[in-house]
């Protein structure tokens, strides 16, 4: 049983938190990260076998995983949070957080589902490589396209979700020391002086210049990126090269109200990959 108050008493903290710390982009990689492990050829039904949000990022080895680089951080930042409402499941929790983040950023509101299941223990994680890598050589093999569609088609997500989740590179930073795509310490969106109040950290490189405002300005300057100081990766001009991709990028650069829903569409969908339901 979900226990509202607990869930309302943490939404409230959690907005709290990101008016503080300007920490709204790792709280929804964390999400992400979590519940990409997600396999659709098994199948929720092998629950926890199949990976998804269920929590297991808190534990070795799957935050050690290279793609996780970093997210102890939000794991740190949201234990006050689990230990204040302790009703309130890890893998609700951190759903919860992701969704709060991309609203209080500007974003759309997400029709958010909760009563997930917890992973319990270290023998439910999932395997180094299920997540997106943005640079190539990739896991997967192939092309930027390729890879893209090898990873989210396991999870059951279609081209559209792919473009619209990329979306959410509105907001947040690369850091060399953590993913590797990065190669600049710093750019003039992520100086001293240049970073939004409250966040304690500089560095990194980031995909647009306001990068703590949920918006469609990723879809613009992914189009036609002149600004070296922004990051434009291959997994992101993609996006306006690949036939199918392009249709999706090119009506969010143009329609930001259209972008928000498809992208509350596709956030809601990600945050329920794999759950077992609490009855």
């Amino acid at each position: 049983m979900v226990n509202t108050e607990q869930l309302e008493g943490a939404t409230a903290a959690i907005k709290e938190l990101i008016a503080a710390k300007a920490c709204g982009p790792i709280l929804i990689r964390l999400a992400w990260h979590d519940a990409g492990t997600y396999d659709d050829s098994i199948g929720a039904a092998a629950w926890p076998k199949c990976g998804g949000a269920n929590g297991s990022i808190r534990f070795d080895p799957e935050i050690l995983h290279g793609a996780n680089a970093g997210l102890k951080n939000a794991l740190i930042l949201l234990e006050p949070i689990k230990a204040q409402f302790p009703e309130v499941g890890y893998a609700d929790l951190f759903q919860l957080a992701s969704a709060t983040a991309v609203e209080v950023m500007g974003g759309p509101t997400i029709p958010m589902k909760y009563g997930r299941k917890d992973a319990t223990g270290p023998d439910m994680c999932h395997p180094e490589g299920n997540l997106p890598a943005g640079a190539a050589p990739w896991p997967t093999g192939g092309d930027a396209a390729g890879h893209l569609r090898a990873v989210f088609h396991r999870m059951g997500l279609s081209d559209q979700d792919i473009v619209a989740l990329s979306g959410a590179h509105c907001v947040g930073r690369a850091h060399a020391s953590r993913s590797g795509l990065c190669h600049k310490a710093e750019t003039k969106y992520t100086a001293a002086g240049a970073c939004p109040m409250g966040t304690a950290a500089t560095g990194g490189a980031s995909w647009t210049p306001e990068w703590t405002k949920f918006d469609n300005s990723y879809f613009q300057v992914v189009k036609d990126p002149k600004d070296e100081e922004l990051l434009a990766l291959e997994t992101d001009t993609v996006l306006f090269k690949d036939p199918e991709f392009l249709k999706y990028a090119e009506k969010y650069a143009e329609d930001q109200d259209a972008f928000f829903a498809d992208y509350a569409v596709s956030h809601a969908k990600l945050s329920e990959l794999g759950v077992a339901w609490e009855a």
